[in-house]
This record gives structure tokens, C-alpha cells and sequence, in this order.
């Protein structure tokens, strides 16, 4: 009965959470509809304006500025908010509008299907590109060059650096520009809001990307806490060393005026044989600071064709360049491995591929942490690039039979007290492996109907965790 109740409690709960969390969405959503609404429909006027003056069909007005943005002062939304923070001007918010308009409403840009009746054919001026299943107009750099700028060369010059990497929107990769085809204009580039901003936009939903081709990462999280980690000291301390750079860097960097000398990125290596609390620590440290941690999955990472592995990284890096982000590499070596002294293509191939990672890691501001069992395995030109080299040692007695503890949560029997110290004392086993100790203790003490975990049942599971390792007890 009481069990019962305790289910009843969760699901009522877990409703309440979902009812709560709905409703503060569709808060957003609305908030979201009437701002891009009134976005929208000033942008209908400054597309419309603009056309008219293009071809001389008698425009009510003599420029587009002369259609002020929307106030977006009192709105609430998270769209508003963000031009706001942002100080966005007159030409980016036309250049955002647009970009988001073919997810919301494409029908707002029909009118760039008009044909040039001299060459039967779409104007060249307004930009755009064909989809594969969409029927609407997708806009390219070129589509928001010529309703802000018309046939207005000095001014399209001046415009065109807000389609630089280091303008605001695409610094922040709000907006992005791709299908660039080598040897065609810049400009044809198709224009793009960014999946994050778009889901943040419309729903106010933070945008968490899921395990794609594009995106070979997984968010990795714990129902675990720092108080079931058993550490040593020392790890423990450089642990807390990096959770302080995340925290504080701005204050080194900027504050302190360090920003010369140091780059806002953080490097570091955790190795030590397997199950020690590498992964562990790395989600930890990101839900003690409310940041998402995505381990990367290396084997979609690397590819046997030249140039495909160093795509791949770029694409990864650059999704996650002005996030606040861990990014995990597990099992590291498999792409951070020493460089070969051979001369055959794959070699070199190989080499390029650990030189241009160690560019992008020392190059991205965010955080990187990565894991490997052996640190003789890593590049040396990483490890002197690194910011911390943390070893996860084997635990010792006193903290197996913690982990014992933590791990069984009383769920054992208890007739001999010394049992699990006996444990602890006598076989060396890491955390993880202790973790599957107590599985198969557990499974077999539910197929022989016992209440509790049985001492006999951890010395089976013992047994067959050493050997993996070739030991036996």
C-alpha cells in the first residue's frame, strides 16, 4: 500500500510538472506570436516598399527606413528579449525576420516567384534557391542584400559585413549561412536560422540537439551526485579547479586583464583505468553549474575519406562555439592518439587530422574535457596544450568499501559486519566494476526470492568481473 502511494504521489507530481512547464510555454509562445507578428508584417511593408522603388512603380515613400522597426520595448517574449540584449539594428532585424519567416509563415515571401518576362526566369537580384520538398521561397544572403539595398552599390557594400563571421548574429550562430558552392558568389549563400534560435524564437524553449549525422553527440546526465562519487583529495581538488575557471574566467580574463595572456578555453585529461569516475565527474561538474555535457561520438567523428574527419570536427566545434557547453571525448586516444612517423598518405592524412583538432581545441572557448585509459596513448603535443592533467587512481581499501556502502544502499545482508570489508580489503575493483558487481548480485537475488542482496551473490560477481581482466578471486 505504501508503495502504492508513493507511486500515486510521483505521477502526480510528474503531471503537475508537465501542466506547470505547458503552461509556461505557451506563455512564451504567445508572447513569441504577437512580437514576430508585428516583426513580420513590418517586414511585409519594407519588402513591399522596396520593390516598388526598385522597379519604379510608384512607391508612397523614398526609402524602407523610412518604415521604423517595431517597438519591441514592452514585449515580454523571448524574441523581443533577444533583439533587445542584443541592440539589434535596423538591417539585422530584417535579416533575422527573413530568416525565420519560411519556418513560420513562407507564404510572406511569394513575391520573389515573379518572373523577369525579358529572360522568363526569376530576377538574379532576389536571391533565393529551390527546395527539395519545401513549395515556398528560401532566401539566400542575396535575398536580404537586395531588400535592404536595392541597386544601391555603396550601400550593399556597407551591408554586406553584416554577413561577416564576426558580425553579432553569425558570431553568435543565430543566423547561418550555408550550400555554398565553390566559385559561385558569396551571396548565394542560403540564408538560415540556426535550430537553437529558432525553437527559442517560436516555442521559448531551450534548444538541446539530439544525436544526428550532423551532430554525432549524445547529452549525457547522472541521477547521481557528488556525494556518491568516491574521489581522492587530490582528484577532488582539481576537479574544483576547473568548476572555479568556468565560474570565475570572466573575471581572470577581463577583470583581472589576463585576456592577453590566456584564452578563455579550458583543456583537461582525465585518465586512469576504466570505471574510476571520469564520466562521472564530467557530468557532475556540468549539472553543478547548469551546463549541458555532450559526449562525442568518435567513431561517427572519424572517417576513412581525406578531409571528412576535419568537416566533421569543424561542424562539431562549430555548433558548439557560443555555447555553454562541456564537450566530453571519451575514450579519446581513438582520435587524439601519438602521430605516426610514416610517410604514407594515411599517415599524413592521419597526422593532419590530430594537427587541425589541436587547433580547434585550443581555439574554442568553451570547455573540453577528455578521457582515456592511458595517457601514453595521447598526442604529447595535447598534453603539453592541456590546462590540467587529472589521474583517476584505482580507489584504495577505505574507499572500495565506501563505494561498497553507497552502492548496496543497506540492500545486503548484514549478519557479518566485516563482510563487506572483507570485500574491500581483498579485491581490487574500481567503482564501475563495482557497480556490476552489485547488478548481478542483485538479479540473483531476485530469481531466488531472497529480500536482500546475498554475500555469496557479490563473490559470484566478484569472480566474473576479474575475469575480464584474465584474474580470478
Amino acid at each position: 500500500m505504501k508503495l502504492q502511494s508513493i507511486g500515486n504521489d510521483k505521477h502526480h507530481y510528474k503531471h503537475l510538472a508537465n501542466h506547470v512547464n505547458s503552461q509556461v510555454n505557451n506563455g512564451a509562445i504567445v508572447a513569441n506570436g504577437l512580437s514576430l507578428s508585428r516583426e513580420i508584417s513590418w517586414f511585409s511593408e519594407v519588402m513591399t516598399l522596396q520593390i516598388q522603388i526598385y522597379f519604379v512603380q510608384g512607391a508612397p515613400l523614398e526609402s524602407i527606413y523610412q518604415l521604423p522597426a517595431p517597438d519591441l520595448s514592452v514585449d515580454d517574449s523571448p524574441f523581443a528579449h533577444f533583439v533587445k540584449d542584443n541592440k539589434l539594428g535596423f538591417e539585422e532585424r530584417i535579416i533575422l525576420i527573413l530568416a525565420i519567416i519560411p519556418h513560420v509563415q513562407p507564404q510572406v515571401l511569394d513575391a520573389f516567384f515573379s518572373l523577369n518576362a525579358n529572360f522568363d526566369r526569376c530576377y538574379a537580384e532576389f536571391g533565393g534557391k529551390d527546395g527539395k520538398r519545401h513549395r515556398g521561397f528560401l532566401p539566400t544572403a542575396e535575398t536580404a542584400m537586395f531588400i535592404l539595398t536595392g541597386d544601391d552599390l555603396t550601400k550593399r557594400l556597407a551591408v554586406m559585413a553584416l554577413f561577416d563571421e564576426h558580425s553579432s548574429l553569425m558570431h553568435q550562430r543565430v543566423l547561418i549561412l550555408e550550400d555554398y558552392t565553390s566559385g559561385e558568389p558569396f551571396l548565394s549563400h542560403s540564408l538560415n536560422v540556426s535550430a537553437e534560435s529558432l525553437q527559442m524564437f517560436t516555442t521559448g524553449i531551450d534548444y538541446k540537439p539530439t544525436y544526428s549525422s550532423s551532430f554525432p553527440a549524445t547529452l549525457i546526465t547522472s541521477p547521481l551526485n557528488w556525494q556518491d562519487l568516491v574521489l581522492a583529495p587530490s582528484v577532488m581538488d582539481e576537479i574544483n579547479k576547473i568548476s572555479t575557471w568556468i565560474t570565475h574566467s570572466n573575471t581572470i580574463l577581463d577583470k583581472w586583464g589576463l585576456d592577453k595572456s590566456l584564452k578563455p578555453g579550458y583543456r583537461s585529461l582525465f585518465y586512469g583505468p576504466p570505471g574510476t569516475g571520469k564520466t562521472l565527474s564530467a557530468t557532475l561538474i556540468g549539472a553543478k553549474l547548469g551546463l549541458d555535457v555532450y559526449r562525442i561520438d568518435l567513431s561517427s567523428m572519424v572517417s576513412k575519406y581525406i578531409g571528412e574527419t576535419e568537416k566533421n570536427l569543424a561542424n562539431l566545434f562549430d555548433q558548439a562555439q557560443n555555447k555553454q557547453w562541456i564537450l566530453f571525448f571519451d575514450e579519446a586516444d581513438a582520435l587524439f592518439g601519438a602521430r605516426s612517423q610514416g610517410s604514407s598518405a594515411n599517415d599524413r592524412n592521419a597526422n593532419q587530422q590530430v594537427a587541425y583538432l589541436l587547433q580547434r581545441i585550443e581555439d574554442f572557448p568553451g570547455v573540453v574535457l577528455l578521457a582515456t585509459n592511458l595517457r601514453a596513448n595521447i598526442d604529447e603535443a595535447f598534453s603539453r596544450r592541456f590546462q590540467s592533467l587529472v589521474y583517476f587512481p584505482m580507489p584504495d581499501a577505505n574507499q572500495r568499501l565506501l563505494l561498497w556502502k553507497k552502492t548496496l544502499n543497506n540492500n545486503h545482508e548484514t549478519d557479518n559486519d566485516n563482510q563487506l570489508y572483507t570485500l574491500a580489503e581483498k579485491y581490487e575493483l574500481a567503482g564501475g566494476a563495482i557497480t556490476n558487481v552489485v547488478r548481478y548480485a542483485a538479479i540473483s537475488a531476485l530469481q531466488t526470492g531472497s529480500d536482500v542482496i546475498l554475500y555469496k551473490d557479490l563473490k559470484i560477481g566478484i569472480n566474473k568481473e576479474l575475469r575480464k581482466e584474465g584474474k580470478t578471486i
